[in-house]
């Protein structure tokens, strides 16, 4: 067996000095990967001598990719080519709309860490208007009550944690507590950046979504990524225009809605999770699963089965499965054969961090101003409530005002206090991850709330599935309950590789 590195990523200053150096443009693009790749199926030659030939002609190659992977289909090759972009100065609200995309991989700066600058995005939408004044006043008064709010939650923390304030390391993480809940005041067209990384079939994806969406800044990222694309990789980066699917359907079908459900009002959630449908007799449908996978015999047969067994042995059967379990450890696949659908009322705050877990189904509904307000606790705590409401007040007036004339663009005056509903489906095994990092002391709090709903919920219908479905924080806990031992590995003090 062989195994040869055949590429990583580097950084493109370090392929600016390779030019520089005399190395020819065209022999430093990842179209010769997919190049090569495509060729493996049929071309009896090594991978590695197949790599050196398209390497050596790059203009075959793009021949090549153009006639493989748009003539005859092979769209998986161009996964082969991977790009990395520095984004600085997107909105958030479009940060949302693109780290909507799956298969791509996002680091954010944070807002709960970063001090808030009075950075933003002026929608073109709303240059020359008179709009433009409302919001830069929005902008200036919103930048105040960011510092008052940063200033008074620190203040309130330094009393509540003296001994963490007088460590420089810990004080740090004290201030950051402040910014996480100040932030909740910062605008959706506050800018922000990010790591943003994607293989060639992913990202011609998001240029052709992005090049339809209704918003100018969308359709200036797109053609930002399309422009510093095919500079380097012309081949892989082809059918980016719209069609009528990418921009109509979104219209044809709110037409569809807004005439199906027009006796219907609209209104909030009478919770914010409510489960709203779930695969019917979970426990015992995942069960067979693992006896399916552990044996021979078809799933029918194993789901026969599973539904004669007495609670007893059913219950064996998830402790034999979970007995060796360690905090880091993933339940098995079979625990993806059942599903848990929420409909959820979030926070744009929460949601920045809600949206990151792209396995699970998210549909999003637009920001809705009679979904009310999240108020972090610790602004109502220490007297801050009054004036964050009469801050939100203001953003909701200018919000209507746009809405009027320009419904897809007034979200950016909304606030990260204010909230949208989401429709969400997770498998079982999903909503581990989930939980184990979102209901984790550590966590931020409000997605902490909601990863604790959404495991209650799911206790309740799948009582065995989840029976270690917890924060990282609480698995010793709740293993020894279960086992009446702890865990090899404690979260708090996991070995070290030496």
């Amino acid at each position: 067996m062989k195994v040869i590195l055949a590429g990583y990523n580097i950084d493109s200053q370090v392929i600016e000095e390779a030019r520089a150096a005399g190395v020819p443009a065209e022999r430093l693009t990842p179209e010769v990967l997919s190049a090569a790749y495509a060729r493996i199926s049929r071309n009896p030659a090594p991978v590695n001598e197949l790599r050196d030939a398209a390497r050596n002609e790059v203009s075959s190659a793009r021949k090549s990719n153009r006639k493989i992977i748009f003539g005859m289909g092979h769209h998986s090759v161009a996964e082969h080519a991977v790009f990395n972009f520095d984004i600085i100065g997107l909105s958030r609200l479009a940060i949302e709309e693109l780290e909507h995309f799956r298969l791509c991989s996002f680091t954010e700066k944070s807002q709960r860490y970063i001090t808030l600058e009075n950075d933003f995005v002026m929608p073109e939408e709303l240059k020359n208007t008179p709009f433009a004044t409302k919001l830069e006043a929005l902008i200036a008064r919103q930048t105040e009550v960011y510092e008052t709010l940063h200033k008074t939650l620190f203040k309130r923390l330094e009393q509540l944690h003296p001994d963490l304030v007088a460590k420089k390391s810990s004080r740090n993480m004290v201030d950051g507590w402040a910014k996480e809940d100040a932030r909740y005041a910062t605008l959706l067209c506050t800018a922000g950046q990010l790591g943003f990384t994607a293989n060639a079939r992913n990202l011609e994806l998001i240029i052709k979504r992005l090049n339809g969406a209704k918003l100018a800044e969308l359709r200036d990222l797109g053609k930002r990524f399309y422009d510093t694309g095919t500079r380097v990789a012309p081949s892989i980066l082809l059918f980016t225009a719209p069609g009528s699917y990418e921009l109509e359907t979104p219209t044809v079908l709110k037409s569809i809605a807004q005439n199906a459900l027009k006796q219907e009002a609209a209104q909030a959630p009478s919770a914010d999770v409510s489960l709203v449908n779930c695969t019917p007799d979970a426990d015992r449908i995942t069960a067979a699963a693992m006896l399916c996978a552990a044996s021979n015999v078809g799933f029918a047969a194993c789901l026969e089965t599973a539904r004669q067994m007495d609670d007893i042995a059913l219950t064996q059967l998830y402790e034999s499965a979970f007995s060796r379990m360690e905090f880091f450890d993933t339940p098995p696949r079979e625990f993806e054969h059942v599903q848990l659908s929420f409909d959820i009322s979030v926070s744009a705050a929460a949601f920045g961090q809600l949206k990151r877990h792209r396995m699970m189904s998210q549909s999003v509904q637009a920001y809705n101003t009679t979904l009310g307000l999240t108020v972090p606790p610790a602004i109502q705590e220490c007297g801050m409530h009054d004036l964050f409401i009469r801050h939100a007040q203001q953003s909701e007036k200018l919000y209507s005002e746009i809405r009027s004339e320009l419904p897809d663009v007034a979200p950016y005056v909304l606030t990260n206090a204010h909230r949208r509903r989401v429709l969400l489906t997770a498998n079982l095994r999903d909503l581990y991850h989930f939980c184990r990092l979102r209901e984790d002391a550590h966590a931020q709090w409000d997605i902490r709330v909601l990863a604790g709903q959404m495991r209650m919920e799911a206790e309740k219908v799948m009582p065995l599935g989840s029976l270690l479905l917890c924060g990282k924080d609480a698995f010793v806990d709740r293993f020894e309950t279960i086992f009446h031992r702890k865990p090899q590995i404690d979260p708090a003090n996991p070995p070290k590789n030496e």
